[in-house]
């Protein structure tokens, strides 16, 4: 974990009591981060009343291990994914992890189509809506900052068929989708955002967030598969000057990121370089970025250690690299894998990086555990850049 010196930190307190910006020396790591947290829940309402057991001093261990991660880990700036979309529960919860600032948007989950998108013959239910979900917003996403957060570029209602060469589904030869529900079908299973993270006395970084779709739970159509790919190209795309021109923001503006910026892409990708389900050569078209900054690849050993323990069916070379754990060939899941990602620019020169995922002799493995899990399935992933 990383080390802060004192005085740095009280002088981040002071400046937060007097309600002004915390900043960093200039050669003070800056600490990016992202949690699958598992803070979804089956009905709406129902993560802002556990929140609000928790403040009120009572126990909801689930909510309470995933504090304790977030506390330990000190990120400055961290996203967490399958968080319901609720302001309400969104101000609370940075009122309990102690971030100053924070940003949420609806999500694509649970917001009905209106069209039997998984041609089943019936319209309606969690698999019709234009993310996965049983209700609006379900596995949203919120992100917490130490830095104020002065802008946001949502991409929520961009259409998959706008994407150039987008890998839309078929079957035996024939579209999966018709010109109707073309014009309807959203390319984010949640939602994309670019948030600007003002990094008092430094160039702003662009925070670039999502949660594409688990590239399973389909059919021959691989609907799920392609689309997790193209959700995850879509960042390719933003990044990489003049490829952007087809994107067009919630607010009608169009491009991708202006050349030469800052920024972290981060999120549960829900694709492994090796492993698992997704398309092949899914995330690798993002880690194969040239202006993405993979010189450090966060790892754990707690990540090698259950992979013998549990017998894992991956490849065990790259267990350390692993930020969640899927459930073994016993229970006929993937595996352990590594689908949550923190990616620099290249501009941004990274000092460290890790997964939080504690062997079975440390203390701090208590809230992190095996299945039914303390706390998520998945690792907070970290690591800490120079921003100068």
């Amino acid at each position: 974990m990383r080390s802060r010196t004192l005085t740095t930190r009280l002088l981040g307190l002071a400046l937060l009591l007097a309600g002004l910006p915390a900043s960093a020396g200039p050669d003070e790591p800056v600490r990016f981060a992202t949690f699958n947290a598992s803070l979804n829940r089956f009905s709406q309402g129902l993560l802002l009343a556990d929140l609000q057991t928790v403040a009120g001093g009572g126990s909801v261990p689930q909510v309470e291990a995933v504090l304790e991660i977030i506390a330990r880990n000190d990120a400055d700036v961290l996203l967490v994914n399958e968080f319901d979309f609720d302001p309400a529960a969104a101000d609370l919860f940075a009122d309990l992890t102690g971030y100053p600032h924070h940003f949420t948007a609806p999500s694509n989950t649970g917001i009905p189509s209106g069209f039997d998108l998984n041609n089943d013959g019936s319209v309606g239910g969690p698999d019709d809506a234009f993310g996965f979900g049983f209700f609006p917003g379900q596995y949203g996403m919120l992100v917490l900052s130490r830095y104020p957060l002065p802008e946001a570029r949502t991409f929520q209602e961009l259409l998959w068929a706008d994407m150039p060469g987008a890998l839309l589904p078929e079957l035996d030869g024939q579209p999966w989708f018709t010109d109707s529900e073309l014009e309807v079908v959203r390319l984010s299973s949640k939602s994309h955002w670019d948030v600007t993270v003002d990094v008092p006395g430094r160039q702003d970084v662009h925070f670039l967030v999502s949660h594409p779709t688990p590239p399973v739970f389909d059919g021959a159509e691989d609907r799920n598969g392609r689309r997790n790919s193209d959700e995850i190209r879509f960042w390719v795309d933003y990044v990489q000057p003049q490829s952007g021109d087809w994107i067009s923001d919630d607010d009608g503006v169009s491009g991708g990121l202006a050349p030469g910026s800052r920024f972290v892409v981060a999120g549960d990708l829900n694709s492994d370089p090796a492993d698992g389900d997704s398309l092949p050569g899914a995330i690798n078209q993002l880690l194969d970025t040239p202006q993405v900054n993979t010189k450090l690849t966060p790892t754990s050993e707690g990540a090698v250690e259950q992979t013998i323990l549990q017998d894992s069916n991956n490849v065990l070379a790259t267990a350390q690299y692993d930020t969640a754990d899927f459930g073994e060939a016993e229970f006929d899941g993937p595996g352990n894998l590594r689908v949550d990602y923190v990616l620099p620019s290249r501009q941004l020169r990274m000092l460290d990086a890790g997964v939080d995922w504690p062997t079975t002799d440390d203390p701090d493995f208590d809230e992190v555990g095996v299945f039914p899990f303390p706390s998520s399935d998945h690792r907070l992933v970290w690591i800490d850049v120079q921003v100068n």
